[in-house]
């Protein structure tokens, strides 16, 4: 069988169905982790799972075209063919399918960190992986609608959070400013201090289980008669009885010419590497109201977040890495750093926040997992094993009919 894409959903369902028997060929055209992968904040347990679609988000869309380095960007010459989906998203923000893409995120979210000991094993996992909590800060006193949304739903799945005063927070975080008016800790959060090195973790006990990893890159999937599939790539012809594709942002390039594409978007995300920073945190943050996140790893500080519609194809705009730096020293006025460096990454999202995952409509043994937004360290390891189930025939350990590509 294949696995397009070697990120961490891949290279999770990978090892999963290797260890479930199957001989499984990778096939990405980059080494694993070194895409989308490589540059998130880096959370892989959150446990407030509220999708990102919320009411109100009609009244932004304006603002979203003028503010170029705002939060959350559209650019203006993708507009048109972002549409459809942003009609989808803002319908998405319904109350009651809010809770429900809320629950489906809690269901898969909850046994997240057990799938990564599972495949990393305890050792590698305690370098890894710090489970030390994440706060969340804010700049005003009062809550908004969205804040009383994520309490609800917290209330109702059980989430622990603590609030945090302006004094809990200088006790917390020494040299945080003015800003920062209150916060919440979740001390459940739990975070990795190298996204990449997670990824090339679990892709080398795939190895280590006789995995194969092919170098290239699919170009279409062809149906075979009979059953099975060819995967036409740049530089072979690949035949696989069961095919899993997992290929982020790109999944769409190859549903789309069987008529099975999703209504997947590209949320554009950046991040700034600090190196050496003059700061050490205890744990990551979130600064709500500007998008971003500050997440200590272990070859610095990164800076991440904000979301930008604007496809694959256009340039990536560096002032939004750059901004990310003014944020944080806004928050910590006496940051400083080595050379910073800046990313760019394609999170794959479809409009409820919830991914696909589950065998393709119209054809046997082609599945996927794609979708998972700002969510695929979070859910990278339970996906795998939810997709690795499906795929065997085992009974799933959670219901998979809220991820089912069906929906759509």
């Amino acid at each position: 069988m294949a696995v397009i894409g070697a990120g961490i959903i891949g290279i999770s369902s990978a090892l999963y169905l290797k260890r479930a028997g199957l001989d499984v060929t990778v096939v990405d055209p980059l080494p694993p982790g070194s895409a989308t992968s490589y540059g998130n904040a880096g959370m892989v347990r959150h446990d407030c799972n509220v999708p990102v679609a919320m009411p109100g988000m009609l009244r932004q869309v304006p603002g979203w075209l003028l503010n170029p380095l705002g939060p959350l960007v559209l650019r203006p010459s993708y507009a048109l063919k972002a549409a459809p989906w942003l009609l989808q998203w803002i319908r998405a923000g319904r109350m009651d399918r809010v809770n429900s893409a809320a629950d489906a995120l809690c269901k898969l979210h909850e046994g997240n960190l057990a799938c990564y000991r599972d495949l990393i094993g305890g050792d590698t996992f305690e370098t890894l992986i710090r489970e030390v909590g994440g706060i969340q800060i804010w700049e005003s006193e009062a809550s908004g609608l969205s804040d009383r949304i994520t309490a609800e739903i917290n209330r109702r799945q059980g989430v622990v959070t603590e609030p945090l005063s302006r004094r809990d927070l200088e006790r917390i975080l020494p040299g945080i400013s003015g800003i920062a008016k209150r916060g919440l800790l979740y001390p459940n959060n739990a975070h990795t201090t190298n996204p990449h090195r997670l990824v090339t973790a679990i892709a080398e006990r795939l190895r280590q289980a006789g995995g194969i990893f092919a170098t290239e890159r699919v170009l279409k999937i062809i149906p075979r008669e009979g059953g099975g599939y060819t995967l036409m790539t740049n530089t072979a012809n690949r035949k696989a009885d069961i095919v899993v594709i997992a290929a982020g942002a790109w999944s769409n390039r190859l549903l789309e010419p069987l008529g099975a594409g999703l209504p997947l978007e590209t949320e554009r995300g950046y991040h700034l590497m600090l190196p050496t920073p003059s700061i050490e945190l205890p744990m990551p943050l979130q600064m709500k109201n500007r998008g971003f996140a500050l997440s200590p790893m272990e070859h610095g500080l990164r800076l991440a977040g904000t979301v930008e519609i604007a496809g694959l194809e256009a340039a990536p705009d560096e002032r939004r890495s750059e901004i990310l730096l003014k944020h944080a020293r806004a928050l910590f006025p006496d940051l400083k750093g080595g050379q910073p460096t800046i990313w760019m990454g394609y999170r794959p999202s479809l409009p409820d926040s919830v991914p696909a995952i589950g065998e393709v409509p119209k054809y046997r043994c082609l599945y996927i997992a794609t979708g998972h937004g700002h969510t695929g360290m979070i859910g990278g390891g339970s996906t795998g094993r939810l997709l690795a189930e499906l795929v065997i025939g085992n009974r799933p350990y959670i219901d998979p009919a809220p991820y089912s590509p069906t929906r759509f």
